[in-house]
């Protein structure tokens, strides 16, 4: 897992050539005027979801992670809380989904990061991560997740 500002992007393009385009392609699109919806940057192997929602609390909701995809989640604007674990051997609430690309832990976050505008995320498959939760109140958040073919 990696949690930085998108300003030092560059930093992590080394990770490998699909992860450097899409890094790039968060570093030279103007996501204020972007619609939600999925673009695609290089076909089903590296595309981008927009998403516009409001945070939640975090009582009802599940870690996730995904087998075919890393996601780089990129915060356009407003700030939420996600939590971490490392996937090992929790029990799960949800087995892996291969049409879905995710699986759903139950158990609770070891740790949470607050993300804002303009900060970025790598999440490979052995990250469980939980998005969308409030900070103190629920909130306005865009973000895009560029999905990379592992």
């Amino acid at each position: 897992m990696v949690i930085d500002d998108l300003q030092n992007a560059d930093n992590y393009k080394v990770l490998g050539e699909r992860l450097a385009k899409g890094l790039s392609y968060l570093q030279k699109t103007d996501f204020t005027s972007l619609a939600a919806g999925k673009y695609e940057i290089e076909g089903s192997t590296i595309f981008a979801i927009i998403s516009e929602y409001n945070t939640v609390d975090a009582a009802n909701e599940k870690m996730e992670a995904h087998r075919k995809y890393i996601d780089i989640q990129y915060w356009v604007s407003g700030a939420e809380k996600v939590g971490h674990d490392i996937l090992k051997n929790q029990p799960l609430f949800k087995e892996y989904d291969a049409e879905k690309d995710f699986l759903l832990a139950d158990n609770f976050p070891s740790y949470f990061s607050v993300m804002q505008a303009g900060m970025f995320a790598i999440y490979f498959p052995w990250d469980l991560h939980m998005p969308c939760i409030k900070v103190d109140e629920a909130a306005a958040v865009k973000k895009v997740v560029v999905k990379i073919a592992v």
